[in-house]
């Protein structure tokens, strides 16, 4: 049984492009970025809230898979899921559609829980049960 996903909405702006007119294949992990924060702040949980709380969570492994290409002013809808939730690692698995849910983009990125120096430390329990949830039994 999958979990609950988070969709997040988001317009390719022309800075995204490359002269062939699609998303240059970087900016994806940007656009994930955005996503990922404002799934966050949809949890009430901000990531500035958490750093000035001395966690943080850095990215340690990131994975994407080119679907389709995504041109200027597609509407893309990115979906998070989450497929790990562990005592020191957060993972996130990511599915990046436009209209007419066309798959972009699947991907995912683990990350660690650390303190801002960097040393590991457990997921607070407050957020991982607001997490949990969203773990996904497969990807979203």
């Amino acid at each position: 049984m999958a979990g609950q996903i988070f969709r997040y909405k988001y317009r390719v702006a022309y800075t995204d492009c490359t002269v062939g007119n699609h998303i240059y294949y970087a900016r994806y992990l940007d656009i994930l970025e955005l996503a990922r924060g404002e799934f966050f702040r949809d949890l009430d949980e901000p990531f500035l809230k958490w750093q000035n709380a001395d966690t943080i969570f850095p990215v340690i492994e990131c994975r994407l898979r080119y679907k389709s290409a995504a041109r200027y002013d597609d509407l893309l809808t990115v979906e998070i899921g989450v497929g790990e939730l562990d005592r020191v690692r957060l993972g996130f698995a990511y599915r990046i559609t436009k209209e007419g849910d066309m798959d972009i983009v699947l991907g995912s990125t683990i990350h660690a829980c650390t303190s801002v120096n960097e040393k590991l430390k457990r997921i607070p329990d407050v957020l991982a049960a607001k997490l949990a949830p969203y773990v996904q039994s497969t990807s979203p």
